[in-house]
């Protein structure tokens, strides 16, 4: 089996993960159709040593294709994703945009993949979750499954590519002023503050409630992926000035009290999840050492000084590769039985 597939934002971050992890993984593709911005239409994109030009989006730009990957943002998935799905595509989504519909699934293949439809039955758009969302979840899944949870509090710490080239560029702009005059005041045109040298601890807007529109994504998709709709869940979430990768502080409570031994052997099994062995103590995952791998990595497990019930753990993801365009491509994967 080999698939017309297409990518929507392919000049983007996210984009480039999709295109090299396609290739990384020998993803079936038949034919490759890339879809840019305006002002990115007719740049060059080379992909197996084979020339592909970008296009716009147009009426008739999904015909034969079978599957298309959206990585543009909301406002471009809401009107071109139900088109992909009419003209006989699957379209996996990377945005917001239909994340919490009920009609629609949010999909961490190691987790929910037998939620997905059948590959040759009707076409639909399938939701691909928050970055943050899929690294806690993977280290969630097997302690849900094997002991219950109740109650998970989340502190993130979050890399510039998380709001694309333009975020990477503007923390190298900013470090290389900065460190020739540290007095140099620095333009922020893409985060609410310079990030350089610094940590701010909002990403997106706020709402009434004082929590910004990360910490949301957060709390109510690791419900939908859990199919925990009573599950506690509290997230704070902070932008950092690193380059690549997301770093999550996690505090989960038990339903039962048991063994760290038992915690940390759960852990070590789950599919997706790479666990850092603490020996000696200073040997735990770093978002560097995450930076281009394919697995969410966990470590730094331990139970909490006060309460019985509660472990603490240290987890870390390449937030473009499985945070956003591998899981995509697993999503793929699982739904044409690659």
């Amino acid at each position: 089996m080999r698939l017309n597939v297409g990518v929507v934002g392919a000049t983007g971050a996210v984009g480039e993960a999709f295109l090299k992890l396609m290739l990384e993984r020998n993803f079936p593709v038949n034919e490759l159709r890339l879809f840019a911005s305006e002002k990115s239409r007719g740049q060059l994109i080379k992909y197996n040593n084979k020339d592909f030009y970008c296009e716009t989006l147009s009426d008739q730009c999904f015909k034969g294709l079978d599957l298309v990957f959206f990585s543009s943002g909301d406002d471009i998935s809401k009107k071109w994703a139900p088109h992909a799905v009419e003209c006989g595509a699957f379209a996996i989504d990377n945005s917001a945009a239909f994340r919490m519909s009920p009609e629609h699934k949010l999909v961490v293949p190691e987790i929910n993949a037998a939620q997905l439809p059948d590959s040759d039955g009707p076409k639909e758009i399938i939701a691909n979750p928050n970055c943050s969302t899929i690294q806690l979840v993977i280290a969630l899944a097997p302690l849900a499954n094997e002991f219950g949870i109740s109650r998970v509090h989340v502190a993130t710490y979050q890399s510039v590519s998380g709001a694309g080239k333009e975020g990477r560029d503007e923390l190298l702009e900013q470090t290389q002023a900065l460190i020739a005059n540290p007095a140099a005041k620095v333009d922020n045109k893409i985060f609410a503050h310079p990030i350089a040298f610094n940590s701010i601890p909002h990403i997106g807007s706020f709402n009434d409630m004082g929590f910004c529109s990360e910490e949301m994504k957060i709390m109510h998709e690791t419900r939908k992926i859990l199919n925990l709709p009573h599950l506690l869940v509290s997230a704070f979430t902070v932008r950092v000035p690193t380059l690549n990768g997301h770093g999550e502080a996690v505090w989960v409570t038990l339903e039962k009290i048991v063994d760290l031994e038992k915690v940390q052997q759960s852990l070590k099994n789950f599919n997706g999840l790479n666990w850092v062995e603490q020996n000696p103590a200073e040997n735990y995952p770093t978002v560097r050492q995450a930076d281009g791998q394919q697995p969410v990595f966990v470590g730094r497990v331990h139970k909490d000084l006060f309460d019985p019930y509660t472990m603490l753990m240290w987890v870390v993801a390449d937030n473009l590769y499985k945070g956003a365009a591998l899981n995509g491509i697993q999503i793929a994967e699982a739904l044409y039985k690659l």
